[in-house]
């Protein structure tokens, strides 16, 4: 069969984008095989394929060669794919094909991935961020849908329940900002607002020095931690919520958070991606 123009397009398309070993080096079977015990093979299964879109996008984004537009385009049209539900025309991606099957099992609505499409085609353009309240808004397209998707896996994606998961979901995207402002900025982007980087006299300088904070911004990094705190707070009413094993997970998020902020607080270093944090688990990462 002679394979066409636009087949042929797509096809190379999907091969300049991550394997899906060099986005999942890492799936170990034995943390897999224990977090199929807590939450279950099938939900495991589920958070892992979520973790391995979420993961291939930003990678899209953050450090692929060449136009990284074009190949999140390519991102958007296999996601397309996913939800058509065509046996004839899958996803060509084999993280994508994965993706397909949770999708269809948890009957997940396509919103909250075209989101994390958009928060990396912004990472494209935006780089900075004059108030917190556009930071907030740039959470519910990186952060939020984590958590909507991981509520969905289990069930219990209720409005109440996302609206309460999308605070503690921007709370944890804080959490990593504070700890990557160097990485960050050694990439031309800045999450910390203007209007607060202004009131405490960081610079370009404090910035990239972030690894050893000035004294500027440590007193930035101590305010902005006090709003990240403010958000995690939402965790225990969510979690009281909900069952056992995600009520564990939420749980063990807004817990992680909160002791990463203390050491942020404290001056010391330590990283640690608490957003990810239970779809890693799931995938044995």
């Amino acid at each position: 069969m002679t394979t066409t123009a636009p087949d042929a397009s797509r096809a190379a398309g999907v091969a300049a984008l991550p394997t899906r070993e060099q986005v999942l080096p890492q799936a170990g079977r034995e943390n897999f095989t224990v977090a199929s015990r807590i939450l279950g093979r099938g939900r495991a299964r589920h958070l892992m394929a979520i973790y391995g879109f979420a993961r291939l996008v930003d990678d899209v984004g953050d450090e692929a060669p060449g136009d990284r537009l074009a190949l999140l385009e390519v991102m958007s049209d296999e996601l397309g794919r996913v939800f058509a539900h065509s046996a004839s025309d899958p996803p060509q991606h084999p993280l994508m094909r994965e993706l397909a099957e949770t999708v269809r099992e948890c009957r997940l609505p396509i919103g909250p991935f075209e989101r994390l499409i958009e928060a990396n085609r912004m990472d494209q353009t935006v780089t900075r961020y004059a108030t917190f309240e556009q930071l907030l808004d740039y959470c519910q397209l990186s952060a939020a849908p984590v958590g909507e998707l991981v509520l969905g896996v289990f069930g219990a994606a209720t409005p109440n329940r996302v609206a309460l998961s999308d605070r503690v979901c921007a709370g944890l995207q804080v959490v990593e900002h504070l700890q990557d402002i160097a990485e960050d900025h050694a990439r031309g982007r800045v999450y910390m607002p203007r209007e607060d980087l202004d009131r405490f006299g960081c610079g370009e300088a404090d910035l990239a020095g972030a690894d050893v904070p000035s004294a500027a911004l440590r007193a930035l990094i101590v305010f902005e931690a006090a709003r990240a705190r403010a958000l995690l707070g939402s965790g225990g009413p969510l979690a009281r919520t909900l069952p056992p094993a995600p009520r564990l997970a939420v749980a063990g998020f807004a817990a992680g958070g909160l002791r990463a902020l203390e050491r942020l607080e404290g001056g010391r270093s330590g990283r640690g991606a608490f957003l990810w944090g239970l779809l890693r688990a799931a995938g044995g990462r």
